[in-house]
C-alpha cells in the first residue's frame, strides 16, 4: 500500500464499505454503554460517545461518526459535527479525568460543520475550548484517525499523547478541495492539491505529528474489518502500556512539548 498517491488513499478512505465505529466497538471493546448530550443544548449524532472496557480496563470513547449510506450520513450530518457535538465530547474527557479512565478517541470528519446553526452555538469556540482543555486533562489521551481528519473540526479530538492513522488514513488543515478552491480557485483541481499538501500517514509520521502508523488489511480496511479491528486493539493496548505508567506531571509536559515542536518557525 506505500505505493499509493495521497489521491489513491483518498478515495479508500471514502469507500462506502469502509468499516465505521459502529463496527469497530464491538470488535474492540466490552460492554460499551453510550451517554449523551452536551448539558447546553442537545445531543450531537455525528459524535458518539461513552464508557467501556477494554481488555478489562474501564476506558472512555469518543468517537466521530461516519455513515454508509445516505441515511445514516443524514443522521449523523455526514461526519460534521455542531458545537453541542464537541461540548459532549469535552464532557465525558472531564468525566474520564474525574475517574481516571483513559480517553480513546477515534477521528473520522472532513470537518466541522459551518452552517449558521452551528455558528451562532459558537462552533469556533468549542473548538478551541477543546483544544486548551484537552492540553490540560489530567488522564492518558489516544486519538486514531480511522479515515479522514479535517481542519480544526478533527484536530477539537486530536489533542492527545499519542496519534496513531491507519495507514490509508489523511490528516490536513484544510480538505484537498478547500485548498484548491482557495488557492486556484478551482476544486476540480482537488486531486492535483490531495497529491501536493503531505496528509498521508507516513508523511504526519515523518513531520512529528503523528506517532504511529496502523497496518490495513491489503486493499483497505474494508476487505477485514476484523483483522483491522485486531491491529487497532493491539496498537491501543501497547500506546496504554507507553502512556499509562507516565506520572500526571510528566505526561501533561510531554503532551504540551509534543505540540510545541510542530511547525517551523523564525524569529
Amino acid at each position: 500500500m506505500s505505493g499509493l498517491t495521497a489521491w489513491e488513499r483518498l478515495e479508500i478512505v471514502r469507500n462506502k464499505e469502509r468499516p465505521n465505529i459502529f463496527d469497530y466497538i464491538p470488535l474492540i471493546f466490552d460492554d460499551f454503554y453510550e451517554m449523551h448530550g452536551d448539558r447546553y443544548f442537545g445531543d450531537d449524532a455525528a459524535i458518539l460517545g461513552g464508557v467501556a472496557y477494554f481488555q478489562k480496563i474501564p476506558v472512555t470513547v469518543i468517537a466521530q461518526v461516519k455513515g454508509k449510506d445516505i441515511e445514516s450520513n443524514k443522521r449523523a450530518n455526514f461526519a460534521m459535527p455542531h458545537p453541542e457535538g464537541y461540548r459532549k465530547a469535552l464532557r465525558l474527557a472531564k468525566q474520564a479525568e474525574k475517574f481516571h479512565r483513559p480517553v480513546i478517541c477515534f477521528i473520522d470528519t472532513p470537518g466541522a460543520y459551518c452552517g449558521i446553526g452551528a455558528e451562532e452555538r459558537g462552533q469556533g469556540e468549542a473548538i478551541a475550548r477543546n483544544l486548551m482543555e484537552f492540553m490540560s486533562l489530567k488522564t492518558p489521551v489516544i486519538s486514531i484517525v480511522l479515515g479522514e481528519g479535517g481542519s480544526g473540526g478533527a484536530l477539537a479530538l486530536g489533542v492527545c499523547d499519542e496519534l496513531a492513522m491507519l495507514e490509508n488514513a489523511v490528516y490536513s488543515v484544510i480538505s484537498p478541495r478547500g485548498f484548491a478552491s482557495i488557492l486556484w480557485k478551482d476544486a476540480s483541481r482537488e486531486r492535483e492539491a490531495a497529491n501536493m499538501i503531505r496528509i498521508t500517514a507516513e508523511d504526519l509520521v515523518g513531520l512529528g505529528i503523528a506517532e504511529q502508523i496502523i497496518k490495513e488489511p491489503p486493499g483497505g480496511a474494508h476487505n477485514n474489518p476484523t483483522v483491522m479491528a485486531e491491529n487497532i486493539a493491539d496498537y491501543i493496548f501497547e500506546a496504554l502500556q507507553r502512556i499509562s505508567q507516565k506520572e500526571v506531571a510528566f505526561l501533561l509536559d510531554s503532551r504540551y512539548n509534543k505540540f510545541r515542536k510542530i511547525g517551523e518557525f523564525t524569529e
